[in-house]
């Protein structure tokens, strides 16, 4: 099931911005985040695909959503200027971006390539 985080649960589980200028993941876990907003039309069509993976990939990586209307200093911090974006975060290297509502076998590739992580 897919983890809704505030700000406090992001310092803590992804990026702790405020005492880190470098990108540290503080996860054990890679993980993918999905910025999102109530009204979004694509956020509600890409929103069961993230559940479905988050039950399929349990274990092996993370599912996170992010309200950009009740979180709106952590979709200042990503620089959100659309929604869906979805951020890939592996346990090496940087995290990238992807905008827009990807496909469920749009997604489990970037699981597979981005994060290293097969079902």
């Amino acid at each position: 099931m897919a983890e809704h985080l505030t700000k406090e649960t992001f310092l803590a589980k992804v990026f702790n911005y405020e005492q880190n200028e470098e990108w540290k993941f503080e996860g054990d876990k890679p993980c993918i985040i999905d910025f999102y907003a109530d009204w979004c039309g694509p956020c509600k069509m890409v929103a069961p695909i993230l559940e479905e993976l988050a039950v399929e990939y349990k274990g092996k990586l993370n599912v996170y959503k992010i309200d950009t209307e009740a979180e709106q200093e952590l979709a200042a911090a990503f620089g959100i200027r659309s929604i869906p974006s979805l951020l890939f975060v592996p346990l090496e290297g940087q995290p990238r971006m992807a905008m827009g509502a990807l496909p469920k076998d749009a997604l489990e590739k970037a699981f597979s390539d981005i994060l290293g992580v097969e079902k």
